[in-house]
């Protein structure tokens, strides 16, 4: 059986980590390397970090951040932010990243998915996308809408549409975060994660409000995930992640132990 991956989340703003509630109220948590290297000691699977502000203000990812967490972990991890191009990609891949995430550029235009596929393989595009539940279900028959530019734009794509269709251009992974949940650790949504993953082939990631290891199970064994992403409960020290896991495994979960 495959073990089930645990991904901190490193929101950026300025090369400082943040953290706030639905995006909003962020808190300043520390630079980055260093807290890349902390969970990458203690035993996480995998890293993201999203530059959470640079779609928004139009840059491009601080390249040399990325280096230097390249440099500070022997784990995979992923970069999202402020990418437009292909072009961005190969640059944040060559910096040292295994991973890139897209978002708002995908959703202008899917064409780079398999661009970006076909230059660097799909294990190398992950797909970010931000739903929100919506009552307007003739626009979106799953119930929830994608949106872009740190969850400012509506698009009235359907979540689900929209999944089906990045792995029809050859995303490798997709990561499902609900602004809904974001940072409350009020547990994952767990309907939306499920409909995602229910839907496509590849590999799918719960995002977005996790308080405890009972709530990454629901995500795994409910909702189906593959792996979960935390954030605020290990920046804030209410847990740690070799907890997190001998709390999954005797629960059940297989889970990778240090």
């Amino acid at each position: 059986m495959l073990t089930r991956r645990i991904i901190p989340c490193l929101d950026v703003i300025r090369n400082r980590v943040t953290k706030g509630v639905k995006f909003q109220n962020n808190v300043d948590l520390g630079d980055p390397v260093e807290l890349a290297a902390k969970y990458y000691a203690e035993g996480c699977d995998e890293l993201v970090v999203y530059d959470i502000t640079a779609s928004h203000e139009r840059r491009k990812t601080d390249l040399g951040m990325v280096a230097r967490v390249a440099r500070a972990v022997r784990i995979p991890f992923a970069v999202g932010g402020g990418v437009s191009s292909v072009a961005d990609m190969e640059a944040i891949l060559l910096a040292g990243a295994e991973k890139v995430s897209v978002n708002s550029l995908a959703v202008a235009d899917p064409r780079v998915i398999g661009e970006g596929a076909r230059a660097f393989g799909s294990q190398c595009v992950v797909l970010g996308m931000d739903p929100v539940k919506t009552d307007d279900l003739a626009r979106c028959p799953s119930g929830y809408e994608i949106t872009t530019r740190g969850f400012r734009n509506r698009t009235d794509i359907d979540a689900v549409e929209w999944a089906r269709r990045a792995e029809g251009e050859g995303v490798g992974e997709i990561v499902v975060n609900s602004v809904d949940a974001d940072g409350t650790r009020s547990g994952f949504e767990l309907e939306i994660t499920r409909l995602v993953a229910d839907a496509v082939g590849v590999p799918v990631v719960a995002s977005g409000g996790a308080g405890c290891a009972a709530h990454l199970r629901d995500a795994f064994e409910l909702a189906h995930a593959d792996a979960a992403i935390v954030a605020g409960i290990l920046h804030s020290g209410t847990t740690t992640i070799p907890a997190l896991k001998r709390e999954l495994r005797a629960m059940g979960v297989p889970v990778r132990l240090v």
